[in-house]
């Protein structure tokens, strides 16, 4: 049993994360995704990708541009972030503007971002078991003491890189849905909020996100490929129906070195 992921922070851990912070957002991506999305850019501008088309997909802008896909996925949401493209599972990569938005609006992550990476890591179950949280996990659950749960914990691997992981997660849901289990198991691209949707009706219409730096434990590193006690960054994501009703809670656990995160800020309108 590799138990929860801990959330407790020390002096060291702070200071791992402030000179984690000078280079958070060139982890995991090449220099080039910038070069890439300039040289886009000037095609969407110009008009050789006229507004409602689509671009080129992410397999042959790879070809074209002889990089890792993870590059020009970084690239392209670069491009997202100016407003120039949308970008939807299954139909590409969409030209909405010729001209780049400018100002600041706060923007950290959709739905659709967390439905977008659960379809691009897969993920490879280790463990699962049913549980009461108690203590710092019922803290950390924001639930109340002795609520059970049925815990999945799993790995997530990149679906072209299949080496070091990139996350280790812990999700927690109703033990109702021990049906899908196996359908989790079967489905490593989906995430199990969307299975939960297509089984029981229940849609996510809300992502409350909470980022913490946290020490990787002994068991977890082992998983990860990391010296315990190394930086890391803790995701932990509550997934509410309209209602406001938790669906799942996953806490997912970054090493340092594996975890990006790009925040664009823009002007409001008025």
């Amino acid at each position: 049993m590799f138990g929860h992921i801990e959330c407790n922070m020390s002096e060291h851990i702070l200071a791992s994360v402030l000179t984690l912070s000078l280079k958070i957002a060139f982890t995991m991506i090449k220099p080039r995704f910038s070069d890439i999305a300039l040289h886009l850019k000037e095609g969407i501008t110009s008009g050789h990708y006229p507004v409602g088309t689509l671009l080129p997909t992410e397999l042959e802008l790879r070809d074209h541009y002889k990089t890792s896909r993870h590059t020009v996925r970084a690239a392209l949401q670069e491009l997202q972030q100016l407003g120039l493209v949308s970008r939807r599972k299954n139909v590409g990569t969409r030209v909405e503007s010729a001209t780049p938005q400018v100002g600041f609006q706060q923007s950290l992550a959709s739905v659709e971002d967390v439905v977008q990476f659960g379809a691009t890591h897969v993920r490879v179950v280790r463990e699962v078991e049913t549980l009461q949280a108690k203590g710092a996990l019922a803290r950390l659950l924001g639930c109340a003491e002795g609520t059970a749960w049925l815990r999945i914990s799993s790995l997530r691997m990149d679906e072209e890189q299949l080496g070091l992981p990139i996350c280790w997660t812990d999700l927690y849901m109703d033990p109702a849905y021990t049906e899908l289990v196996e359908l989790v198991r079967d489905s490593p691209e989906t995430l199990v909020s969307t299975l939960i949707e297509q089984r029981y009706g229940r849609r996510v219409v809300e992502i409350v996100q909470q980022l913490q730096a946290v020490e990787v434990p002994a068991a977890m590193a082992r998983q990860l490929g990391v010296d315990t006690g190394s930086a890391a960054m803790q995701v932990v994501r509550r997934y509410l129906d309209a209602e406001g009703d938790t669906i799942d809670v996953t806490v997912t656990l970054h090493p340092a070195d594996r975890f990006s995160l790009t925040m664009r800020l823009q002007r409001s309108a008025g």
